[in-house]
């Protein structure tokens, strides 16, 4: 009978082999013991892994195991070496002990240490840092703000600055200016305000302070002496259980069957869960062999149980110890098979994804966007309770995708983020811990970009205020995202919703948002600076000087534009997705309702019932918050923004120009609406000879009907008027071209033309019943009314007959028999004939009957025909060169005052009338041949 083989010889046997994959046999459970002289002859690569302990520290386990199995004393004592390098030495876990309680001693102060710093108070009673000043570490008495938009107490600055010093003390910035500004009032009555709520907090407890206080009580938290009665009970239960988990660590990383393997990774839990990570056992679990044992768990198991406790095992493992991170990393195909199974439906892998770091480039490639999503609208109850949140961890890589990834990727995300309707679960994410948070502000805010129409769900169901306390702690970049996540969420298509929002931002939070936003301002890079002012004069006009500076900055060519759209949004009209509707309103004011009812039926195809009161109620809140800010704008240092505006106008860049136009037009017409504060001249000064040129030069229709709007607030204005004197002519021109387009442009001309034109209005008052196109015979040289037909010429020699009964034009006849164009046409009613006169060089006489047109003549005339003219005896035509050409219908013709180039004929009682290119009248009395002449009488 084979001797039993004992527990240290099968780990000498599993730390013998080398790889991450166990030795595959057809032997049952266990190899049998091998001799010494094999134990040379095999790969012990994995020994490495483990520390070198002397054979002194193992001469205990060395006794234990000799009782059960006879070998030879150099066997025996090369056995529990093998095995001691599972069992650290008493002065290695002494050591390991030791350093376990400096690194949480440290941890826990740094993690105080950040807790003051990150929770809006500071803590319970503490101050917010903002509150004390970095010299002294006392709540400020009398704050002054330097122009690096640091803050200090004036009595230490100035000893600062009396020492010789010239720089900001923490930006280290040289200072322009050495002389002390007022005192931050805004911030003393803040801290004013906070006294009265937390009079208990008046001292500050430096985060050094707080440190030390927190030591002592991690000698509380030691394992008992050993002289404790209860000590020796404690330490047979810790020695069992690392007896037990040794063994349940060996079948994991030595069994042949996957059975046993499987139940090893339940035990190893169980003995992790029970045994509140002690270091020791954390040590033994971290190894690269027993890692390597997992790993093939997951390579080969089936089992879901089995694989989310090895995967609750990794990540407990990794998130404490890099070192495991390290080794899973080494094979890519572990880290494939762990994305795999993430991707199957093992959901609680996202966390070990998570602490394994991968690279955008590699989370793009696993294509594991539907499973993140998954992820988070999965409830938390039904997963594994992890070292993190599962859901936490997908927010945080989804929000890495969206981050550095292309336009058309994220553009995807953001669809598939709607369209699955996880975008009200990630709502719910501004309400975790700060890092979620802010990934799901930056997630949020791709969304809405994406398809503004979700807006209007984010800001009903969104708590913003732990948005606004998550500012304060937050980077430089992670602000700009969260400005721009506001910006974008107070676009609503409801004007008195929007004004509900404005509010929550302003009130909301543990602090005044205003302040701090109005801090972050101060402070801010050029790029990211554009702002929206509210009602708050202090921090209204700080915003509006921001906006000032943005528009003139050139360096920072994307500032100016977001500055100038900025502008154009304050107006506060919106649509459903967020689309700023001031250009499209603009129009339908000026007369041009087109552009803005396409634009609304396409945002809103159809309104529900019983909405009018409401929509009345929107309106008027609209136009009492367009008045509100249009004063704000306009009235701010008399009208300094008008001159940024202009300067924008004259821009070479497009968009820039584009969106300085609409706010241009946008403030002038406003000017015709907001009481009269001496500002208008100021406007007229910069923007009057822009808007003309425009009206004037610019082949837009659009374009032209906003540049009206502008004018018409300055034509209103007697000096405006006179000033549009010198370009009155131009004007009018433009105006006659868009009387039919705009209801404005009609209005403008009566007013211009007053007293100049009786008959004006009645003159401009007209229908236009019908239009036909007739594009594919060329263009219409002539036409001709007889009988309730009309008779079309055209260029390529078609004559056309119309009948004009109705509404409608009917095309009954067409006909080609010139061949060049038809130049003239003319009646004879009394013979009821048709005369046409073409390029091809003949007059061709047709005869107007009920059914048809029929031609009866054709006459060469030798020479083009232009501007016919016909009596009973005779035709008048135009030839090619100069004078007029008379020809008899009995075949005799004539050339008649061949000194003069006729531009026009009429004829008319016996007489012949020419307008003549010498701006002259000829008159010919055709029964006698004489002429005489006029001078032009236009």
């Amino acid at each position: 009978m084979q001797p039993m083989c004992t527990e240290g010889e099968r780990l000498v046997e599993f730390l013998s082999f080398n790889g991450t994959s166990k030795p595959r046999s057809s032997s049952p459970s266990y190899p049998q013991r091998v001799s010494p002289e094999t134990l040379k002859n095999l790969n012990c690569r994995r020994l490495t892994a483990f520390p070198k302990l002397s054979l002194e520290d193992n001469m205990a386990s060395s006794a234990a195991s000799s009782s059960s199995c006879s070998e030879s004393e150099a066997e025996i004592e090369e056995n529990n070496r093998k095995m001691a390098l599972f069992e650290p030495t008493q002065s290695e876990t002494q050591k390991q002990k030791q350093a376990t309680v400096a690194d949480f001693s440290r941890t826990s102060s740094e993690q105080s240490m950040a807790d003051t710093d990150n929770s809006p108070g500071g803590g319970k009673h503490n101050p917010p840092k903002d509150f004390v000043c970095p010299i002294t570490s006392h709540i400020f008495d009398d704050p002054v703000t330097l122009e690096t938009g640091q803050t200090y107490e004036r009595r230490a600055i100035q000893e600062w600055l009396q020492r010789g010093n010239s720089t900001c003390p923490i930006t280290r910035q040289k200072l322009n200016c050495t002389q002390l500004p007022k005192t931050n009032y805004v911030l003393k009555r803040l801290i004013a305000t906070w006294k009265e709520q937390n009079p208990a907090g008046l001292v500050y407890i430096p985060p050094e302070t707080q440190q030390k206080k927190t030591e002592p009580s991690l000698e509380s938290k030691k394992v008992p002496s050993s002289t404790s009665p209860d000590s020796v009970v404690i330490q047979t239960t810790i020695d069992g259980t690392s007896s037990e988990l040794r063994l349940a660590i060996t079948n994991l990383c030595m069994s042949e069957t996957l059975n046993e393997s499987e139940m090893a990774v339940l035990q190893i839990e169980r003995f992790w869960q029970e045994a509140a990570v002690e270091s020791d056992i954390q040590s033994m679990l971290s190894k690269p062999p027993v890692i390597n044992g997992f790993v093939e768990i997951l390579l080969n198991s089936a089992d879901p149980l089995v694989l989310k406790a090895t995967i609750f095992l990794l990540s407990d493992l990794g998130s404490r110890d890099k070192g495991v991170i390290h080794t899973l990393t080494r094979a890519d195909s572990d880290v494939e098979r762990i994305v795999a199974l993430f991707k199957k439906g093992l959901l609680e892998a996202v966390v070990l994804i998570y602490l394994l770091r991968p690279s955008t480039m590699n989370l793009l490639e696993t294509d594991m966007v539907e499973s993140l999503l998954t992820v988070i609208k999965k409830k938390e109850d039904d997963m594994l309770k992890m070292c993190l949140k599962p859901k936490t961890t997908a927010v945080l890589l989804l929000g890495q995708i969206l981050a550095s990834s292309e336009d058309s990727i994220i553009s995807s995300i953001a669809n598939a983020i709607i369209s699955t309707k996880t975008i009200e679960n990630m709502i719910d994410s501004l309400q975790a811990e700060q890092t979620e948070r802010i990934a799901a502000v930056g997630i949020l805010l791709k969304c809405m970009l994406e398809d503004g129409k979700c807006r209007n769900t984010i800001a009903e169901k969104a708590e913003l205020a732990p948005v606004l306390d998550s500012f304060l702690s937050a980077s430089d970049g992670e602000r700009f995202e969260i400005v721009q996540f506001l910006y974008e969420i107070v676009k609503l298509n409801r004007r008195t919703f929007n004004e509900q929002i404005l509010h929550i931002i302003k009130d909301g939070g543990a602090f005044s948002t205003t302040h701090i936003f109005l801090n972050y301002l101060q402070v801010t890079l050029p790029d990211q600076s554009p702002a929206e002012p509210r009602k708050m004069s202090i921090y209204r006009e700080e915003a509006i000087e921001s906006l000032i500076s943005s528009l003139r900055n050139s360096e920072f060519p994307a500032a100016q534009i977001a500055a100038a759209k900025t502008i154009v949004s304050l107006q506060g009209r919106f649509t459903v997705s967020g689309k700023s509707l001031t250009r499209s309103f603009l129009l339908k004011q000026a007369g041009l309702g087109k552009p803005y009812q396409n634009l609304m039926r396409m945002e809103q195809p159809g309104k529900l019932s019983g909405e009018v009161e409401e929509n009345l109620e929107e309106e008027r809140a609209a136009e009492e918050w367009e008045r509100r800010m249009a004063f704000a704008l306009v009235s701010y240092d008399f009208g300094l923004l008008f001159e940024a505006l202009a300067e924008g106008l004259r821009s070479r860049c497009t968009e820039l120009r584009s969106a300085c136009f609409v706010s241009a037009t946008w403030l002038v017409h406003m000017l015709g609406i907001l009481p009269d504060t001496g500002i208008r001249s100021a406007a007229r000064v910069c923007f009057l000879k822009l808007l003309i040129e425009i009206f004037t030069s610019s082949e837009d229709i659009e374009n032209k009907v906003l540049s009206l709007l502008a004018l018409n607030s300055f034509i209103k204005d007697p000096e405006g008027l006179h000033d549009l004197t010198s370009s009155m002519k131009d004007i009018k021109k433009d105006l006659r071209e868009l009387r039919k387009s705009s209801s404005l442009a009609f209005e403008i001309l009566k007013v211009l033309s007053a007293g100049h034109d009786s008959s004006t209005a009645e003159l401009w008052t007209h229908n236009e019943l019908v239009q036909v196109d007739c594009s594919e015979n060329g263009e219409v040289l002539s036409i001709a009314f007889y009988n309730d037909k009309i008779f079309s010429g055209h260029s390529d020699g078609t004559i056309k007959v119309w009948t004009g009964k109705g509404s409608i034009l009917h095309l009954i006849q067409e006909i080609r028999e010139h061949t060049k164009a038809v130049t003239s046409l003319a009646v004879l009613q009394s013979g009821e004939k048709l005369y046409s006169g073409s390029l091809d060089r003949t007059e061709r006489v047709w005869s107007v009957g009920n059914e048809s047109l029929t031609c009866v003549q054709v006459h060469d005339m030798k020479d083009q025909v232009n501007n016919l003219v016909v009596a009973n005896g005779i035709s008048c035509f135009i030839p090619q060169g100069a004078g007029v050409k008379v020809h008899s219908w009995n075949g005799g013709s004539k050339l008649l005052n061949p000194n003069k180039h006729v531009k026009c004929l009429s004829l008319a009682h016996g007489k012949l009338y020419c307008g003549c290119h010498d701006s002259s009248i000829q008159e010919i009395d055709l029964t006698t041949g004489t002429a005489s002449y006029h001078s032009t009488w236009i």
